[in-house]
């Protein structure tokens, strides 16, 4: 090669290495200014299974980042590191997409320790007869929550029940409670499967729009193998109705357990619709708990949900928003570009400090449009017909209503199970 082409080619490749350089340092420099905002918003602590970066042996390939939908994590110094803990929902798929095995799974952070029940090697926790899986137990990896459900089921065969009660109840239709279904469905176990929901997919359900939900196959009673490596959110669910609609599951929505009592080598399980006898219960359900309540009078309307499934639903219609949450935020957000729909947001604090700052600033923009009204230290004192009524710093006031969307959060199910005598052990960064 002749020197000329020689130094046009050197010139070509050192001037693309340095716009590479330059490009990764600019993300790299917008990836710690996020990991700061995050931590100023009080957003860098995770809320469960997530990942732990071994600085030697990252490569800073950033497939990691790449695999995760939620931008939990980001390159910093040439090192993968969560910018946003808050975010990441502990499916693993960052793990997964690790070349190197730089990243582990744990639960809790030293200065955040997370609650997990004590289970034998076949999903049994210390009360005889009560089996734990998934997420509750600490895994939100859909393939193996539902992999754990079903060798619950073969723990469970080895209970005989009597004329009177099912063989076992599950608790929750998320990924582990559905395979446990079927697994019991297909080795004709007296089986029942409730939900205090009204969907399927537990907390796949809550994720959000188009997001990435299952990362490796999984194999299902009655169904087979599940070749899905790389499928969003909304076909995911599709797919759960499709397995129920074929197979017949035996499985009853908008059923809350509220109390579980043990009565000679069985259960007796108290829910919202009635009660089952059981020889086992297997526990299915999701660490987000039940929705914590306003507890106000007219609470119970028809009109008053807890979480926003679609925006369009709400349209030309009086909504009023509870929670200084994201998800709060959020929910007033999407409302708010809906044509005719008036929108309320009502929170007790002064300010919005936890959030994250895209909200925060999206939330400024839409207030200063006129498309939502912001009722800051206030509080719900009761939801009628058409209206609501609330108290501030300048005492009552009363707006013109037709839904309550209420975002404040989850009450963990941890106590209720202390009560039936489930042992628990605090993990602080550990796997």
């Amino acid at each position: 090669m002749s020197s000329p082409y020689l130094a046009l080619y050197i010139g070509g490749a050192a001037l693309a290495i340095g716009l590479h350089l330059a490009l990764r340092h600019r993300r790299e420099r917008g990836n710690a200014q996020a990991r700061e905002e995050a931590a100023a918003a009080g957003l860098n602590e995770p809320a469960s299974l997530h990942p732990v970066v071994s600085d030697s042996r990252c490569i800073g390939s950033g497939g990691c980042v790449t695999a995760c939908p939620e931008g939990a994590l980001g390159i910093v110094n040439g090192k993968a590191t969560l910018i946003n803990a808050s975010a990441c929902i502990g499916h693993g798929a960052c793990a997964d997409a690790c070349p190197v095995t730089a990243i582990t799974l744990v639960f809790g952070t030293e200065r955040r320790g997370v609650d997990i029940p004590r289970v034998s090697p076949q999903f049994e926790s210390n009360v005889p007869g009560l089996f734990i899986a998934g997420e509750l137990g600490g895994m939100g990896l859909i393939r193996k929550a539902a992999t754990q459900g079903v060798q619950a089921i073969e723990s469970v065969r080895r209970r005989k029940a009597g004329p009177d009660e099912l063989d076992v109840l599950i608790v929750g239709a998320g990924p582990a409670g559905i395979a446990a279904g079927l697994a019991a469905h297909e080795r004709q176990l007296r089986y029942c499967l409730i939900e205090q929901e009204d969907s399927l997919g537990g907390a796949v359900y809550h994720y959000p729009r188009a997001k990435i939900a299952m990362t490796a196959p999984v194999h299902l009673p009655l169904v087979g193998k599940v070749q899905m490596t790389e499928v969003s959110k909304e076909k995911l669910l599709d797919f759960w109705q499709d397995v129920v609609g074929r197979t017949g599951l035996r499985l009853h929505f908008r059923e809350r357990m509220e109390r579980i009592e043990r009565v000679g080598e069985g259960f007796v399980v108290h829910t919202s619709a009635g009660v089952h006898r059981a020889r086992s219960v297997l526990l299915a359900i999701g660490r987000r708990g039940s929705p914590r309540k306003l507890g106000v009078p007219g609470e119970e309307r028809p009109k008053v949900v807890y979480r926003l499934v679609d925006a369009e639903q709400y349209r030309g219609q009086h909504v009023l928003v509870v929670g200084g949450g994201d998800s709060a935020l959020e929910a007033a957000l999407q409302l708010a570009e809906q044509p005719g729909t008036t929108v309320q947001l009502s929170y007790r604090g002064a300010s919005f400090n936890r959030v994250k700052p895209k909200n925060r600033q999206a939330l400024e923009v839409s207030y200063r449009k006129g498309r939502l009204e912001l009722l800051l230290e206030t509080e719900v004192l009761a939801i009628h017909e058409s209206e609501v009524e609330l108290k501030g710093p300048e005492g009552l006031l009363s707006r013109r209503n037709e839904a309550v969307i209420v975002c404040a959060g989850g009450v963990l199910p941890i106590p209720l199970l202390q009560q039936m005598g489930i042992e628990f052990e605090t993990k602080y960064g550990q796997a």
